[in-house]
């Protein structure tokens, strides 16, 4: 990683710490410069304005994620054989991977800006519009998958249920910040495994 990129990526560091902390309206690019220290101008090298700042900070949320997600849904499905038991796997994985987490989850940024998104451009909004097409698009693939060789109880939409996988999971992290209840989001991914269980299983 070359200097400017070292750079770039300990301001977005510092500004993601700062808006867990109070959100992305009271964060400041002058605080973001003294904890970098950096000077004004280095900043607005990197990012123009406080727009391209959450941009970036949504480009690297949704890189993060999608990793994670991968490795989980990954890993969930060499420990099971078929589609609905890897899932089942993976929805455990992640409960568990939140459940150990030291701090606040980085997903809460998405729910900042959800609830801010008067303060954005539309590049910002579009690209928050995109992170949710993507979730839906993740898991109802996985989904599919699992009617064409698991028919459910009853008829079921998979992209609304894929909706409501990624409904549980920002909803989890918003009601954990919230209540400061880190297991909210572990505990909600476990009663969304029961019910998936309920829905397909014979």
């Amino acid at each position: 990683m070359g200097r400017g990129e070292a750079t770039r990526e300990r301001i977005l560091a510092i500004a993601e710490s700062a808006v867990l902390a109070k959100g992305f309206g009271a964060t400041s690019i002058e605080e973001l410069i003294a904890e970098a220290g950096i000077t004004k101008s280095g900043f607005f090298y990197h990012f123009h304005d406080k727009n391209a700042l959450a941009r970036a900070l949504l480009e690297r949320y949704m890189a993060r994620e999608d990793a994670q997600l991968d490795d989980v849904f990954a890993r969930g499905r060499e420990l099971a054989g078929d589609p609905l038991h890897g899932f089942l796997a993976g929805l455990k994985l992640l409960a568990e991977t939140m459940s150990d987490l030291p701090g606040d989850y980085p997903g809460c940024l998405v729910a900042t800006y959800c609830y801010q998104e008067r303060l954005f451009d539309r590049d910002v909004r579009e690209l928050n519009r995109r992170i949710v097409l993507r979730w839906r698009l993740r898991f109802s693939a996985i989904l599919d998958e699992i009617v064409v060789q698991q028919p459910p109880r009853a008829p079921v939409d998979t992209q609304a249920l894929a909706d409501m996988v990624s409904t549980i999971i920002e909803g989890g992290l918003v009601l954990s910040r919230a209540t400061g209840d880190s297991q909210i989001l572990p505990t909600q991914l476990m009663l969304l495994r029961h019910y998936i269980q309920l829905l397909f299983e014979p």
